[in-house]
């Protein structure tokens, strides 16, 4: 199975690409925002692969980073949701805009996706909130964010603690991550901003 590839980008249309590693041509399904984050033309280009086979045919669906490619898998594991559809999620929303939507159980962030209803947009944050950690980057040993024994001050922190705390993160960590977010926008930040902030510090 393909899992990366890296060669020149040799070809662009609208929901595809082809790349040419050593003369073979390899067509790469994409979605709207790792098309708008592609090299010109002709120049060097690196994609995570996901290789969907099938009886008939096998298709290729080229990412930006693996961590794009992990949230395409797993939107494919609810119920309702195909590769189509996972594309769409992932074009219209970045993977911090769709974890802070799971975070924050918005459907309506998800339902903005072309193709998604309000019930498939609903299926997705209840059932991937549950895979959320395992979603994001590894925290490295010995680095990333230590536990810390309070809380942060204010309501906002506390509602982002504790949704954070609900998608699986250990209490000290979810605590360290608000701690941090707060430190870079400010005590008036709403929880919302804080959510995403703080996955955001849990991901580096």
């Amino acid at each position: 199975m393909i899992g990366k590839l890296t060669g020149r980008l040799d070809q662009v249309t609208p929901n595809a690409v082809i790349v040419d590693v050593g003369g073979v041509g390899y067509e790469v399904t994409v979605g709207a925002r790792t098309l708008s984050m592609l090299p010109p033309i002709g120049q060097s280009v690196t994609l995570a692969i996901d290789t969907h086979v099938r009886e008939d045919e096998i298709r290729l669906y080229g990412f930006a980073s693996e961590h794009e490619r992990a949230w395409f898998r797993a939107l494919q594991t609810v119920q309702g949701v195909g590769a189509k559809i996972a594309l769409a999620v992932l074009g219209t929303l970045s993977v911090d805009e769709l974890a802070n939507a799971v975070a924050l159980q918005d459907k309506g962030q998800v339902a903005r996706a072309p193709g998604v209803g309000p019930k498939v947009a609903a299926r997705i944050v209840a059932e991937l909130k549950d895979k959320m950690p395992s979603l994001a980057p590894a925290i490295r040993p010995g680095g990333g964010l230590g536990p810390v024994a309070v809380l942060p001050e204010g309501l906002a922190a506390r509602d982002a603690v504790s949704a954070l705390t609900n998608l699986g993160y250990a209490h000290g960590e979810a605590a360290a991550a608000v701690s941090a977010a707060i430190g870079k926008a400010g005590r008036e930040t709403r929880a919302e901003e804080l959510i995403r902030l703080g996955l955001r510090e849990l991901a580096q």
